[in-house]
């Protein structure tokens, strides 16, 4: 795997894929800078060895060229971040970004602008890419979170640089995080899915039971296997059409040895709201009129004992309706459980929207081993999908 370590860029333009495509307000404030910290290191390395950084993203999904998505919103935070004055092109093709790549010097960064004010971008257009390519003389990809998409920018441009093309900091540490999780883990290995569907989350089951000690459901996806097992859930949320299936799971995990654990209990509430009113019970005897909202004290007790014997941990999805604070003691009791671990010489990724919003938001970011930037991207590498944007790097 050839990452910028490998390349020494004194004199070289670097043309890097990166992700920021970043929440922006009414202002056009960005109010979170985790995927411009993300990429600092790519940047700062290229940098000091004298090379020249061109950065090119998308923002939004923009029809045409709209000015709410244009890039020059973020120069000045991009520029805050790194530590150095950020120019900016108006365009990522063409004239206007030939001429500012052309008069770039050594030592100096430049961000093109949004790459999907041009529909070829999405399209993974051929000529487009090749537009794109020759505006440096290395490209790296240092952006997981579209690594998923076989866009221009990120695969088919790729194919310009047969010699010069490598993987940024991020990707690289992305690449490693999946690799420790699905390939190389230190046994014990538990996964934990929570969220609400086990359709969404059917085809990672499917592939990493090949590859778990034990598997954590929680979350609403847990109720669907209570029903199937016969449990009573009240109204808590149902995939009924998903019962065989959540039975199958059992039977297939039973059969490759792996420990399947689901709450034994749940706050139950009688409305879905932060001022609900709220009863513990078993989970397969919740009344009717009562949901299931997040996982009981005895589920927590169960799941910190299982999280304590584990030498990796995947999290993906929290274990109640942390958004609401009245529900959230089940996901950050979890976290503190992992957190433990993590200290203890466990390897912890946290990944995907929901649990890394949660471990942001409850501050275990700097307690976990790796948390992934790449929601989409994460989804897919646990599906044992090979992912465009990082096959075009390894070709």
């Amino acid at each position: 795997m050839k990452t910028i370590n490998d390349i020494n860029f004194k004199g070289k333009k670097a043309l890097i894929r990166v992700d920021f495509n970043v929440p922006l307000d009414e202002n056009f404030n960005v109010t979170d800078t985790t995927r411009i910290e993300a990429a600092k290191p790519t940047i700062i390395k290229i940098l000091e060895d004298g090379g020249a950084v061109i950065l090119m993203s998308h923002l939004g999904r923009p029809k045409g060229a709209e000015d709410k998505y244009s890039l020059k919103h973020i120069v000045d935070k991009v520029s805050e971040i790194i530590g150095i004055e950020v120019k900016f092109a108006s365009d990522c093709v063409g004239e206007i970004a030939e001429n500012a790549t052309g008069n770039l010097k050594m030592g100096e960064v430049l961000l093109l602008e949004n790459l999907r004010f041009y529909k070829e971008e999405e399209a993974g257009d051929e000529v487009f890419s090749q537009k794109l390519a020759k505006l440096g003389d290395v490209y790296v990809n240092d952006a997981f979170g579209t690594a998923h998409r076989a866009h221009a920018s990120t695969t088919i441009v790729a194919k310009f640089f047969p010699e010069a093309k490598c993987f940024g900091a991020l990707l690289a540490q992305e690449i490693i995080s999946l690799k420790k999780i699905l390939e190389e883990g230190e046994k014990p290995v538990l996964a934990v899915l929570g969220g609400s569907k086990v359709s969404s989350k059917i085809t990672i089951i499917e592939n990493i039971l090949d590859k778990v000690d034990h598997l954590i459901i929680g979350g609403g996806m847990s109720f669907t296997f209570v029903k199937a097992l016969g449990g009573k859930i009240g109204n808590s949320i149902c995939e009924d059409d998903k019962q065989e299936l959540a039975l199958d799971i059992l039977k297939q995990a039973k059969a490759k040895g792996v420990t399947i654990h689901i709450p034994v209990d749940v706050i139950a509430a009688d409305d879905f709201s932060n001022d609900a009113n709220t009863q513990v019970c078993d989970i397969d005897n919740i009344p009717d009129g009562w949901e299931g909202v997040d996982a009981g004290p005895k589920s927590r007790e169960m799941f910190d004992e299982v999280v304590n014997q584990c030498k990796t941990i995947l999290w993906n999805g929290p274990l109640g309706v942390f958004e609401m604070e009245s529900f959230a003691g089940g996901t950050i009791a979890l976290g503190n459980s992992i957190a433990n671990a993590t200290k203890n010489g466990t390897f912890s990724l946290v990944g995907g929207g929901d649990s890394v919003a949660a471990v942001k938001q409850f501050g275990f970011e700097e307690k976990v081993s790796y948390v992934s930037t790449g929601g989409g991207a994460m989804l897919e590498s646990l599906e044992g999908k090979v992912l465009p944007g990082i096959e075009a790097i390894l070709k």
